[in-house]
């Protein structure tokens, strides 16, 4: 059962992160719009996609920097109540530092429920908006843009055949410098190739142009040539050079299935699908660590009052936060495992957490 003083310190804890939320988000709008309202006028933009830009550009602007908002609203409340002696008149009645902490990892653990399930369902949906929005109008080269390198793709589309392009066309749906190889028992069978390829959405098909198929037999070998030829691939071309965010679009349950895909296919982009991944998990968890921190550092009252805890509080949340962004880019560029990069900073300041935790009880 909550007692008084857990539901007040919790009503506390709830109530100055929402309002952290809702000062920071109107000030991120605010300096965006700046920032960006030259190249919407210039696009001609519709409102409505303006609007929708911004609903999208909410969800992903708190998502992205929730643990600030909420080390600070900890920060903040904490050091009011030290500063007001409130902390050392519960501590005085016989309330240990542990339970003290009851209200606040409850707010945590709320918390912690609201953003895992937001970056489950909501998050995906909001990023995708955001990022069509960003490479279609504020962005140079539109569609193409969003596939990143889409030169010399090579992929493996089943357990036996493997395709390559040297390049790839969104807008038109064509391939150039195509070929596809099948393999059984680690032998060539037959080789396909076409100077192009092109997709054909009316009856699902492709055409190639400059058609090759060199059958691979015992004695000789069997060659069909053609200017042009339709056939049917289980392979769809957009699937080669997915935009740069797609992971950050999908939602849990296709994620997994996505990055099993992709595995399959040797994806060279595979850690950078994982690291988003995993940070659905790292992210939430980072609610716990971050509240302990802010509680040890700020339950003590100080000379330089309120002042000197956020100034404590702001150094290390944005330290957690450079680490985080630092160890995420290292597990995509780099041999590092990305379960290991991704909750190496929740490593690092859950011990911070425990140290400090330990000073504050004595």
């Amino acid at each position: 059962m909550l007692t008084i003083i857990d539901k007040y310190i919790l009503k506390r804890y709830l109530a100055t992160f929402a309002v952290m939320l809702l000062l920071f988000i109107p000030i991120g709008i605010v300096v965006d719009v700046s920032e960006k309202i030259n190249k919407m006028l210039e696009n001609k933009v519709p409102f409505l996609e303006i609007a929708l830009y911004y609903y999208n550009f909410t969800v992903y602007f708190a998502n992205s920097l929730f643990p600030i908002f909420l080390f600070l609203s900890v920060i903040w409340f904490t050091s009011k109540l030290a500063n007001d002696t409130e902390i050392i008149a519960i501590l005085s009645s016989g309330i240990s530092f542990t339970r003290f902490l009851r209200p606040y990892i409850i707010g945590a653990s709320i918390v912690s429920v609201f953003v895992l399930l937001m970056g489950f369902f909501v998050v995906p949906a909001a990023s995708e908006g955001f990022n069509n929005f960003r490479y279609t109008y504020l962005k140079g080269g539109g569609k193409e843009a969003m596939r990143g390198d889409n030169t010399d793709v090579y992929r493996q589309i089943n357990d036996n055949e493997f395709i390559y392009v040297n390049s790839f066309n969104t807008e038109s749906k064509i391939a150039f410098s195509f070929s596809l190889e099948k393999f059984k028992n680690e032998k060539l069978v037959h080789k396909i190739t076409a100077s192009r390829i092109k997709w054909n959405p009316k009856d699902s098909t492709y055409t190639m142009y400059d058609y090759t198929k060199r059958t691979v037999g015992e004695l000789n070998d069997k060659i069909e040539k053609l200017p042009e030829k339709k056939a049917v691939f289980t392979f769809d071309l957009e699937d080669l050079t997915p935009v740069v965010y797609i992971a950050e679009t999908l939602s849990l349950g296709k994620l997994n299935a996505f990055i099993e895909k992709e595995r399959e296919r040797g994806s060279s982009n595979i850690n950078v699908y994982l690291v988003v991944l995993y940070k659905k998990y790292s992210v939430p968890v980072s609610a716990f660590i971050l509240t302990i921190i802010a509680v040890a550092v700020s339950s003590m009252k100080r000379r330089g009052g309120m002042g000197t805890n956020l100034a404590i509080g702001i150094a290390l949340a944005f330290a957690f936060v450079f680490f985080d962004k630092i160890f995420g880019v290292l597990a995509e560029k780099s041999s590092i495992p990305p379960m290991l990069a991704v909750w190496l900073p929740n490593i690092a300041f859950g011990i911070l957490a425990i140290y400090l935790l330990r000073n504050a009880k004595r």
